[in-house]
């Protein structure tokens, strides 16, 4: 059903969870998995770098530390992901990335935000929806590591 499967991946609580919840899924469908990581070039982050150089060098130092641990995790629970590391808006580069590599699902976290904080940075998770060729899971369960370990090695290949 899902053959390959795009794990976006951020660093955060919400996306470690995603993750794991997409490697359940992909171990189930025995499935090809890519892990992407994407850093944010909004109009703050660009606004910095002409202030002071530096921010986006820095931004995306963080973001290939985000990429190398969600790697680590995944390779240390038996899969071998291609992983990629994309700058621009999250939204529309997870679309791309999923569409170039013939995603059939893409998997991400969600955070809740403040009103005023939807409003001015607009809905992502709606574009992604719109724009995306394949299925869309938001993974928001959260397992015990026990329960984890359990299901990966009751699903092991």
């Amino acid at each position: 059903m899902y053959n390959r499967i795009v794990l976006a991946y951020d660093g955060t609580r919400e996306g470690r969870a995603a993750l794991r919840e997409g490697a359940l899924l992909a171990r189930r469908c025995r499935s090809e998995v890519y892990l992407l990581s994407v850093v944010p070039n909004d109009s703050g982050i660009q606004f910095a770098e002409s202030v002071q150089g530096g921010p986006i060098d820095r931004l995306q130092d963080t973001y290939r530390a985000v990429l190398a641990e969600g790697l680590e995790r995944l390779k240390q629970l038996g899969f071998s992901p291609k992983a990629q590391l994309i700058m621009g808006d999250p939204a529309e580069q997870i679309g791309h990335f999923a569409k170039a590599v013939g995603a059939d699902l893409v998997v991400v976290g969600h955070r809740k935000q403040k009103l005023i904080q939807r409003w001015w940075s607009g809905s992502s998770g709606a574009y992604l929806v719109d724009n995306l060729g394949c299925s869309l899971l938001i993974g928001r369960n959260t397992i015990s590591d026990e329960a984890f370990e359990a299901e990966m090695k009751a699903t092991e290949p």
